[in-house]
């Protein structure tokens, strides 16, 4: 008796265990089939030349990546042939970012994405909202998720402070004329809701992020050091004194900065020595309809005027 009993238990659990390989094969053909959808869909919202059908493409990706986060287990699966959504994990595994943007007609740019949570089984999404034309003061504001600060991030930056937050570099067309790039803080408060905007910078009393702005026809340097945990970036100037109020004329001048990080704050390093940086690839997106120069190698630095 005892042994049927044993017996009866092993079909169990192995029948168990054989339903669960099952669902597990069921919901990782699921996936690829989204995965297919949002790979022609992402490709449609970002080489169609009719502004209507890039929108129209866009608003059918956004249902079917909620279709597809809310198959279980969802948070393991890569999405990694999408190539026109920017995925970031963060470093502990808490969460991921998707983020990505739409160009419009007139050449200014706008940014979806979504916060997912690691869950398990069940869905916990934070969706981003492009809340960037109403801002009255971008730089010093704290926000949630329904009020983004809207950008395609590259980079994710895990900082144990005593309250952990995290540091994302972005990337953020702006118009016909400038780029911007950002550092955005994003936390959580006691509820595990999302909060953007933190005062880590010591450099800047009221900044809650970092926002450079520069001329569309350059390209900026901005990325993470890990090895001296330095964010670093290029230095922008206007090409003369007298365009010094004009943001979307400025560019690289050959010269770097950067944010040092010490005891949970970052802190301003003026004019730095790049022959003391290892030298990586730049990591940053780039507009896509300005050639890239990821593969320049970062330069001595020269002395300022």
């Amino acid at each position: 008796m005892r042994s049927f009993c044993i017996f009866i238990l092993l079909i169990c659990v192995g029948g168990r265990a054989f339903s669960q390989h099952s669902d597990e094969l069921a919901n990782l053909k699921k996936l690829r089939v989204y995965q297919d959808s949002l790979i022609i869909l992402g490709k449609k919202f970002v080489n169609d030349t009719d502004d209507l059908e890039r929108k129209n493409a866009n608003y059918r990706f956004i249902r079917t990546l909620v279709s597809a986060l809310k198959v279980p287990h969802s948070f393991n699966y890569p999405f990694d042939s999408l190539k026109t959504v920017s995925i970031l994990n963060s470093p502990d595994s808490r969460f991921r970012v998707f983020t990505w943007h739409i160009m419009n007609q007139d050449g200014s740019y706008r940014y979806f994405g979504t916060v997912q949570m690691n869950t398990g089984d069940k869905l916990l999404m934070y969706p981003l909202e492009d809340y960037t034309p109403f801002f009255k003061n971008s730089r010093d504001t704290v926000t949630d998720n329904r009020h983004w600060y809207g950008a395609q991030y590259y980079k994710i930056i895990r900082v144990a402070a005593s309250k952990p937050y995290y540091a994302l570099l972005g990337w953020k067309g702006n118009n016909i004329r400038s780029t911007k790039k950002v550092i955005e803080i994003l936390s959580f408060d006691r509820e595990d809701h999302p909060v953007l905007g933190m005062p880590v910078f010591n450099n800047k009393k009221d900044a809650k992020r970092i926002i450079f702005e520069y001329t569309r026809q350059a390209s900026m340097l901005l990325r993470y050091v890990p090895e001296q945990n330095l964010i670093v970036f290029d230095h922008l100037s206007p090409p003369d004194d007298k365009m010094k109020d004009r943001p979307e004329t400025y560019g690289p001048d050959l010269t770097y900065d950067g944010y040092s990080l010490q005891n949970g704050s970052w802190f301003f390093v003026e004019n730095m020595d790049m022959r003391n940086i290892p030298q990586q690839v730049d990591d940053g997106f780039v507009d896509p309809k300005i050639q890239s120069r990821s593969d320049r190698k970062l330069l001595p630095q020269r002395k300022r005027n």
